[in-house]
């Protein structure tokens, strides 16, 4: 079956304000835009009323099923509130153009005839953003072979430079987490890391270390440990380093989630924070804002990334040449209460 999908031209009102219009939630106006046959006609209709006065035109009518309608999103998992951001930002972008997302789960140990790489091409995929997920060079081989654009959304590995990405300022966010620890007068500190395996954990790691090195403060002798960006696992991590004869007076946990196992470990030793030690994450999710006190973090713009990841994804589907392969935007140090001066 199908129905007339629409096209936006450039500077139009978004969907929010033609929902706002129209009386409807944005995903009917979605629906309409896409060519969907779930909405009845009055609300089509009133819908097409207000993308018309928005200077919206017809399409030509595409086939409900068709693969251009929708936008693939390649994720390892999609637990925790990195993942609700990240896939909000997808949703908001493709709601855009009246598309709507597709969430295939690349798990490991999957034989390559039912792997993610091998459902895209059954299914006729244009495109993939791929979240925290790096292609090995069999599956690029593939995918490219299949004529399926890519887009990396912050890949945990070195790719093929053929793949264009979109990610963080991680080195400059550790860097901006150290100076802020220096300029409160901490000289004992210590790293609560994702994992080694994964660049963006490393580079955070490595942005951190080069302030201290620059401000003679041991920066080659940086206590790091590892918490497998889990809670759990970085309370273990936390313990180990509050246990040291001389204890760090800051931590640096690389994600927010991580810097709870931190706060975890700190009241179990029965110290306060941040009188006794503070901290500072990473990432600026929800639940930097939801501890007691606030937790001072490195702000990276996730849904910004994600917005952008497919946008550029649509580009390439669209026939357009990038000019620049690799964008990273810009993090910011968010002071709240989890730091103080010495």
């Amino acid at each position: 079956m199908t129905q007339r999908a629409w096209r936006r031209p450039p500077g139009s009102p978004t969907l929010t304000q033609i929902a706002r219009a129209a009386g409807v939630p944005v995903p009917v106006v979605s629906k309409v835009l896409n060519g969907r046959s779930d909405v009845s006609p009055s609300v089509r209709e009133s819908v097409a009323a207000q993308l018309r006065l928005a200077g919206y035109t017809p399409a030509t009518p595409v086939t409900l099923a068709a693969p251009a309608a929708l936008l693939d999103l390649v994720v390892s998992a999609v637990e925790g509130t990195w993942a609700n951001v990240m896939l909000s930002g997808i949703e908001g972008a493709a709601a855009e153009t009246g598309l709507d997302v597709v969430v295939v789960l690349a798990r490991e140990g999957v034989p390559a005839d039912r792997d993610w790489v091998q459902r895209l091409i059954d299914r006729g995929s244009k495109g993939a953003v791929l979240a925290l997920v790096a292609p090995t060079t069999a599956e690029h081989r593939r995918l490219t072979a299949a004529g399926i654009q890519l887009v990396a959304l912050d890949p945990h590995q070195p790719i093929s430079s053929a793949i264009p990405t979109v990610g963080a300022s991680h080195w400059t966010g550790g860097r901006q987490a150290a100076e802020h620890l220096i300029a409160l007068g901490h000289e004992r500190f210590a790293v609560v890391a994702g994992t080694p395996r994964h660049q963006y954990s490393q580079a955070r790691v490595d942005g951190f270390r080069s302030a201290l090195a620059a401000r003679g403060l041991g920066g080659d002798t940086l206590a790091v440990g590892y918490g497998d960006w889990r809670r759990t696992e970085a309370t273990a991590a936390a313990r180990v380093l509050l246990d040291q004869p001389d204890r760090p007076s800051a931590i640096f946990a690389c994600s927010d989630r991580m810097a709870l196992g931190v706060f975890d470990a700190a009241a179990e030793r029965g110290l306060r924070i941040p009188r006794d030690l503070s901290v500072v994450g990473f990432d600026d999710l929800p639940e930097a804002r939801w501890l007691s006190p606030g937790l001072t973090t490195v702000r990276q713009p996730v849904r910004e990334m994600a917005e952008l990841a497919a946008r550029t994804l649509l580009r390439l589907i669209a026939g357009e040449r990038l000019q620049v392969p690799r964008v990273e935007l810009q993090t910011r140090l968010i002071e709240r209460g989890s730091t103080r001066a010495r």
